[in-house]
C-alpha cells in the first residue's frame, strides 16, 4: 500500500447545485502531501448506474455507493463548471493524526471495503468522513453547534428542498411518522452543510480547536417563486376537476376516459408507497394524510355530478 506522509488534511463542503439529488450540497476530505507533490480528494458519493437491477436496488433502497479517489484539481474544476463554491475546512490534527486519518482511507479504498449501503439519512457523503474522524480521533470530537436542535427530519429536508415546491410536496407525501421525530446532537450531520458548522466550532477533548482558520459561508436556498409551487398546481387541479364535473352535469353523461388516468395514477401511487413502507428500508417513509390529498379531492368535486 502507498504511504503518503501526510502534512494537510481538510475537510470540503461543496454548496447546493441545480438538480434535486445536489441541493443538499456534498463532503468529502482532501489529503496533501506537499513534499511529494500529492493532492487527492477521498469522495464518499461515488456510485453507478452500471449494475445489476440498478432501479430496482434503488427503489428497494438498496443502492450501494463507494469510497473514489480524484486528484483535488479534477474535484474543483468539475464543481466550479456546476457554479457550485467548494468551502475548505483545514484540521488542525498532528502528523500522527493526520498519518492515522490517511491510513484509514486508504483502507477504506481497499476493493473489498470501498462500497458501502447508502442511506441519505444515516450513511452518505457526510457521515462516512465525520464518523472516520471520529474514530481516529478517539471518539473526542466536541461541538457547540445546535442550530436544528429539536426540528424534525421533515422540517429540516423541506429547508433545502425548497419550501412548498413539487419536490417538496413529492418527498413530504411518501414520507411517514418517522420523519417527524425530533432531531438531537449528531442527529443532523447527515446534511453537508450542518457538518460543515458543526465542525468550525469543534474541538478536541483538551480544547484544541479542530479547524485551523477558515472562511465559511451558509448555503444560499433560493425562494421558490409563487407560480412553481404546488398549491398553483392544486389550484389547477381544482379549477380542471370542477369544470369537468359540471361539463358532465350539463350534459347528463359520465366522461369516465376523464377519471381513468386519475384513478390509474393514484392506484400506482399508492402501490409505491405500499411497498417503500413494507419491503424497502428507504428511512422516514410511511403513510401521512398528503397522500390522499388529490383522490379525495377528486372524489368531492365530481360528487357535483354523481349525487346530481
Amino acid at each position: 500500500m502507498f504511504k503518503l506522509l501526510v502534512i494537510y488534511i481538510s475537510l470540503l463542503t461543496c454548496s447546493p447545485g441545480q438538480e434535486l439529488y445536489s441541493r443538499y450540497g456534498h463532503t468529502a476530505l482532501r489529503v496533501q502531501d506537499t513534499e511529494r507533490h500529492v493532492d487527492f480528494v477521498f469522495n464518499y458519493g461515488v456510485f453507478t448506474f452500471n449494475t445489476d437491477n440498478f432501479y430496482w436496488k434503488f427503489v428497494k433502497g438498496e443502492t450501494y455507493y463507494q469510497l473514489g479517489i480524484d486528484p483535488t484539481t479534477w474535484f474543483l474544476e468539475e464543481n466550479e463548471m456546476e457554479h457550485r463554491t467548494v468551502y475548505e475546512q483545514p484540521l488542525n490534527l498532528s502528523k500522527e493524526q493526520a498519518e492515522a486519518v490517511t491510513q484509514a482511507l486508504w483502507t477504506n479504498f481497499r476493493p473489498e471495503n470501498r462500497s458501502y449501503l447508502y442511506n441519505f439519512v444515516f450513511d452518505n457523503c457526510a457521515t462516512r468522513p465525520y464518523y472516520l474522524l471520529k474514530h481516529v480521533l478517539g471518539d473526542t470530537i466536541l461541538s457547540t453547534y445546535n442550530e436544528w436542535e429539536g426540528v424534525t427530519y421533515r422540517r429540516y429536508i423541506q429547508h433545502y428542498t425548497g419550501k412548498d415546491s413539487w419536490e417538496d410536496f413529492a418527498i413530504n407525501m411518501i414520507f411517514g411518522t418517522r420523519a417527524d421525530k425530533p432531531m438531537t446532537g449528531e442527529d443532523v450531520l447527515f446534511l453537508p452543510e450542518a457538518l460543515m458548522k458543526y465542525m468550525q466550532t469543534a474541538t478536541l477533548a483538551d480544547g484544541t480547536p479542530l479547524v485551523k482558520d477558515a472562511h465559511i459561508e451558509p448555503f444560499v436556498v433560493a425562494p421558490i417563486p409563487w407560480y412553481k409551487t404546488w398549491y398553483v398546481g392544486l389550484v389547477v387541479f381544482i379549477i380542471v376537476v370542477l369544470s369537468m364535473s359540471l361539463f358532465d352535469l350539463r350534459r347528463n353523461k359520465w366522461s369516465w376516459y376523464f377519471d381513468l388516468p386519475f384513478v390509474i395514477i393514484y392506484v400506482l401511487l399508492f402501490a409505491v408507497v405500499i411497498f417503500l413502507t413494507f419491503f424497502s428500508i428507504h428511512p422516514l417513509v410511511g403513510f401521512n394524510w398528503r397522500l390522499f390529498l388529490f383522490p379525495l379531492l377528486h372524489l368531492c368535486l365530481r360528487l357535483i355530478y354523481i349525487v346530481r
